[in-house]
């Protein structure tokens, strides 16, 4: 990702609707589906600067990876302890058949082999032991953001299907999120591409607009995995080897 996404992250990742709305989307999901033993050892790859590692561990000891350094170095003091750097899919020195959850949450699609990433995620499960997978979705949805992002692609669900069962793993309620705003992201995507004004600025809009997007946006944790959500911005998944 360019230095800029990463510095944006660390500024607004507390703050902005899309990352609080998600974060409880995400635990709301797990709860309910995650069926993780006492104690569980999780792993986040690309973990960012870390703003997801408090609600991670409310599931067990996370440890976490992420191969931007001054990410990283947020990350660690979010985490208390060291963030690996170990890159996928190689995944050097990370230890095979140890974790029940790994956690890769809009990281797949940065991976220009997204097979090869899913299969090394596969080896580091213990028995019983999945994979929390997050992405953005709709290729004709591509702009400015997944460029600066470094995006190889955006998902459908069913090339995320296919990719995960190439590797050998099996998608569990796998669907749509952040639907309710679909129409305006999908509305400004759209404008964008015809004005030409096609922007990577993922800044927080203004407190108001930001407290109303994240109280709409939230209001999913209760539809995610429960019923049928119309398309969306982003889909989520547990994978499970098959």
């Amino acid at each position: 990702m360019d230095r800029i996404v990463y510095d944006r992250m660390a500024a607004h990742d507390s703050t902005h609707w899309w990352y609080r709305a998600r974060r409880e989307i995400l635990a709301d999901y797990l709860t309910r589906y995650g069926r993780l033993p006492e104690k569980a050892r999780i792993l986040e790859i690309g973990c960012g600067t870390g703003h997801n590692l408090p609600m991670l561990a409310r599931f067990g000891d996370v440890e976490a990876i992420e191969i931007d350094p001054a990410a990283r170095e947020i990350a660690s003091e979010r985490l208390g302890r060291p963030v690996g750097a170990a890159p996928l899919p190689a995944l050097p020195d990370v230890p095979r058949g140890a974790f029940d959850l790994v956690a890769v949450l809009d990281v797949v699609e940065h991976i220009e082999d997204d097979v090869a990433a899913l299969q090394a995620m596969k080896t580091l499960l213990r028995p019983g032991g999945k994979v929390l997978i997050a992405v953005p979705a709709h290729q004709w949805m591509w702009s400015a953001h997944d460029e600066v992002n470094h995006h190889h692609r955006r998902y459908s669900k069913k090339t995320l299907a296919a990719a995960i069962g190439k590797a050998g793993l099996r998608p569990t309620r796998l669907t749509y999120f952040n639907s309710l705003l679909f129409p305006l992201a999908a509305a400004a995507r759209v404008a964008g591409r015809l004005t030409g004004r096609d922007d990577s600025d993922d800044s927080p809009p203004p407190p108001a607009v930001n407290k109303l997007f994240e109280t709409i946006f939230r209001w999913e944790r209760h539809m995610v995995g429960r019923v049928p959500m119309s398309p969306g911005v982003s889909i989520v998944t547990l994978a499970e080897p098959a």
